[in-house]
């Protein structure tokens, strides 16, 4: 199995910038395709951004384009999510997701989600 876990959230205030981490462990053999996702109270899922497997590619929400920014970690396995432009309405849980796909289409593993909380 493959477990993933996020680092990095926490309570910022509008304007500020947090970077999320995700690292998968398991079946480290494999690579993976991975990506974020939000839940905030009362709303859906919302798709963030997402990095090939490769990490040759990359795309971010429109939501949060110009302001957030995925990238490949150092290790293996690991994405991150750099937060600048920080608003309140970026309050949420933050999910980091992979698939063993070359394009995070279906997320196949999922995080136990990290806070991030953003005072006005």
């Amino acid at each position: 199995q493959v477990q993933l876990v996020e680092s990095g959230g926490g309570l910022v205030q509008a304007g500020g910038s947090l970077r999320l981490s995700c690292a998968a462990s398991g079946r480290t053999s494999s690579t993976y395709s991975m990506g974020w996702f939000r839940l905030a109270p009362g709303k859906d899922r919302e798709f963030l951004a997402r990095i090939t497997r490769s990490g040759d590619a990359a795309e971010h929400a429109d939501s949060v384009k110009g302001r957030f920014t995925i990238s490949k970690g150092n290790a293996k396995n690991t994405v991150d999510l750099q937060m600048n432009s920080l608003k309140p309405e970026d309050t949420a849980v933050y999910y980091c997701a992979a698939s063993d796909a070359h394009v995070l289409l279906r997320p196949t593993y999922w995080g136990q989600g990290t806070q991030v909380t953003v005072s006005p």
